[in-house]
């Protein structure tokens, strides 16, 4: 039986064959990891040109051998090749891409075509609240991390809702907070864990919530809630402008 092999972007890199970590060189990285977003069969050239966009393309395309003989050697193959492109090996499990079938899931399960689903809401909340490869500057790294940060975030926000109307909810509170966490300015996301709270009766909980939102509004932008957050709390039952 061929070795489990997984990859891991979400929180940091690393690449395990059946559970042990294997060191990889930087470059070895970058390809590795780009082919895993691209998730498909990249022209050699575009790899090359975008993993080194300093070097002329002469050099880049020596560079770009140089590393595909190196990761050769490995015990078990992460790239596929051909004699023009290259993809990640199609055997390689991926984080990124279990986060994202896991998200798509949920939105369809909510979409207004959706079915009850009760397993899309078992998902690991923890992969939703973890970056894109925290540490890396690339260019092509940063459009991916922000694409993907909306992903988990409307992800948050969905399974929030979801857990919210099926009453679960210690699990729904606990997605709304992770959404929050990530982003404390998306009024979506305390809509949601706002819902939530009130859902549960925990009128207290829902106004706090509130209070530090519309506070936080006001300090780094200058303005106040949206009115479809405000029609949420019931602002002429509590005093809520002191």
């Amino acid at each position: 039986m061929d070795p489990d092999v997984r990859l891991t972007l979400l929180s940091g890199f690393e690449c395990a064959f059946d559970g042990r970590p294997v060191p990889l060189a930087p470059s070895g990285q970058r390809l590795i990891a780009f082919l895993a977003l691209q998730d498909r069969w990249i022209p050699r050239s575009l790899c090359a040109g975008t993993l080194w966009p300093d070097s002329p393309e002469v050099h880049a395309a020596a560079n770009l051998r140089s590393v595909l003989w190196r990761l050769n050697v490995s015990p078990h193959p992460l790239v596929d090749t051909s004699r023009s492109d290259l993809r990640l090996a199609s055997s390689v499990w991926v984080d990124v891409h279990e986060m994202t079938r896991s998200a798509e899931r949920l939105f369809v399960a909510a979409g207004p075509h959706g079915e009850d689903d009760d397993a899309a809401l078992d998902v690991d909340r923890t992969s939703f609240g973890a970056d894109l490869l925290p540490d890396w500057t690339d260019d092509w790294v940063m459009v991916e991390r922000e694409r993907l940060r909306q992903l988990r975030l409307h992800a948050l926000e969905v399974l929030c809702d979801r857990l919210t109307v099926a009453r679960r909810f210690g699990e729904a509170v606990q997605a709304g907070l992770a959404a929050v966490k990530a982003e404390p300015l998306r009024e979506s996301a305390q809509r949601s864990l706002i819902r939530a709270h009130l859902a549960e009766g925990n009128l207290g909980e829902a106004v706090r919530q509130y209070r530090s939102f519309r506070q936080l509004l006001h300090e780094e932008l200058g303005v106040e809630p949206s009115p479809e957050l405000e029609d949420l709390v019931p602002i002429d039952r509590l005093a809520l402008s002191g």
